[in-house]
């Protein structure tokens, strides 16, 4: 079947798809969000709660959606998943209509889980493990993130093909699916396009403590190309940190929790050069020409510009799902993801397109290289991989 195009970004965009008389204040559309605005979690979700706001604004602004108002009601996760749980029951029992999960499987999986239960439409925000699949959560669950399969394979291609490192330093933090996923699906493609892994070692988030691996590293006798780490928050400073002061200067590679200003913070000017990781996109018109009126919509409400490609996350998430709904015709579950399995859709985070149920909901997306260059990220370009791992 022929997929169908669909672009929306801007509000004046907004406004040719979405307008459509509002009726009374009591006639919505209700979405509910478990995003965790506190916790570990906080640093990828609340930026996608920020730019959801302003997404709901900007369809509301243009008149809605089917003759309604969009409603966004988002309870605290609190970066715990029997919390995500509960919360998105009491979203559903106040009667919304479709779901917005956290940004990862082990915290969002359980608002996923919920929305199928009830028959409805959930989307996470970013995650990126495979698990985020039709297959562990079912037919009405969807990611608006790459799989970690192409963020791994993204990072393996750019070693390897771009820079020529030939050999690679695997940290792998244990906290959750998400940072074992990412440091297996790298291995497995660095391995596969001739690259060498010289040690696959473990870390435990929370330790802030690297002195092991540190031993491990050095009775090698021999000093990788690149060293790969994938972890979570801050941890991911610490061990960065810990390898320069030992004189580990290779460059450090990682995903998308690399994205986060309280990091490039931590490392400073001094310690926060050649590093690199794959993201969701760009926050400049170098990324998406219409990324200039999402900034300007964002500055309006917020006061400040975004610092990271999250708030694009929150922005996408809720336009992916209003577009469906408006493909559909309605809110109802089946309906909505038959519109999301049949669409192509051009947003800020790049072109993404979904297989069937069968496929696994996998999403076909490209990613974004950004450098950490004296504490301040740089843009490197799209890129998306001639092949990646099977998931």
């Amino acid at each position: 079947m022929t997929k169908k195009t669909y672009a929306f970004v801007g509000a004046g965009l907004a406004a040719l798809l979405f307008a459509a008389p509002v009726n009374a204040a009591n006639d919505e559309i209700l979405i509910g969000g478990a995003l965790s605005l506190t916790g570990i979690q906080a640093p990828l979700d609340t930026p996608g709660f920020n730019g959801a706001q302003v997404a709901v604004k900007a369809l509301n602004d243009a008149g809605g959606l089917l003759g309604k108002k969009v409603k966004f009601v988002n309870i605290d996760g609190k970066s715990d998943p029997v919390t995500v749980g509960n919360v998105a029951v009491e979203l559903i029992d106040k009667g919304a209509e479709l779901i917005v999960a956290p940004c990862d499987f082990d915290f969002g999986g359980p608002a996923s889980r919920e929305a199928q239960s009830a028959g409805l439409v959930g989307i996470s925000t970013c995650a990126s493990d495979p698990l985020y699949s039709s297959w562990s959560l079912g037919d009405k669950q969807f990611t608006l993130s790459m799989w970690n399969t192409t963020m791994g394979a993204t990072a393996a291609d750019y070693a390897f093909k771009e820079r020529g490192w030939k050999t690679a330093y695997v940290v792998t933090d244990q906290f959750i699916a998400y940072t074992k996923s990412l440091s297996k699906y790298f291995v497995e493609h660095f391995k596969t396009i001739g690259g060498e892994i010289i040690l696959e070692d473990t870390y435990t988030n929370g330790d802030n403590d690297f002195s092991a691996q540190l031993s491990r590293l050095q009775a090698l006798g021999k000093k990788p190309d690149v060293i790969f780490i994938s972890s979570y928050g801050t941890d991911i400073a610490v061990m960065i940190r810990a390898l320069r002061e030992v004189g580990y200067d290779a460059p450090v590679l990682g995903g998308d929790s690399y994205d986060d200003p309280a990091i490039h913070q931590a490392l400073g000017q001094k310690l926060g050069n050649d590093i690199y990781f794959v993201t969701h996109t760009w926050m400049g018109p170098e990324a998406h020409p219409d990324m200039p009126k999402f900034i300007q919509l964002y500055k309006d409400m917020y006061g400040e510009a975004p610092d990271t490609s999250f708030v694009a996350t929150g922005w996408d998430t809720i336009m992916l799902m209003a577009e469906a709904v408006k493909m559909a015709g309605t809110t109802d579950g089946a309906a909505v993801a038959k519109a999301l399995e049949e669409g192509e859709f051009k947003l800020l985070t790049g072109d993404l397109s979904y297989k069937d149920a069968d496929g696994g909901h996998a999403p076909d997306k490209a990613a974004v290289l950004v450098e950490l260059k004296g504490g301040t990220p740089g843009f490197l370009g799209w890129r998306r991989p001639k092949s990646i791992p099977n998931p």
